[in-house]
């Protein structure tokens, strides 16, 4: 199983980034998804997942302003940034749920991929 984390960059308080998190050596379409970030100096957060029936969850920091949504014939899923503020600067992950436990803890998340860097200047 693998799964490529792609998108980040550097952009200015109130634009916007999508990263893409391209899957393979699975069924993407019987596994829950998720985003996370890790920011210099802190743990790793949850910031989004979304499930096999596409029911979606978001943390209370980026609720209203990042859409995350999945493209399983293509066996990938996306995490629309918007309104992005220099807090979301990051190193963010996806993340494979194989029995779709519909949390955000990193502990129930058995794949992951590299990070890519979301950096948001003020």
């Amino acid at each position: 199983v693998q799964l490529q984390a792609s998108g980040g960059g550097y952009v200015q308080a109130g634009g916007s980034l999508r990263l893409s998190c391209e899957v393979s050596g699975i069924t993407l379409d019987t596994y829950t998804i998720g985003w996370f970030r890790q920011a210099p100096g802190k743990e790793r957060e949850g910031v989004s997942y979304i499930n096999s029936d596409r029911s979606t969850h978001y943390a209370d920091s980026v609720k209203g302003r990042f859409t995350i949504s999945r493209d399983n014939a293509k066996n990938t899923v996306y995490l629309q940034m918007d309104n992005l503020k220099p807090d979301d600067t990051a190193v963010y992950y996806c993340a494979g749920d194989p029995y779709g436990s519909g949390t955000i803890s990193t502990q129930t998340y058995d794949y992951w991929g590299q990070g890519t860097l979301v950096t948001v200047s003020s």
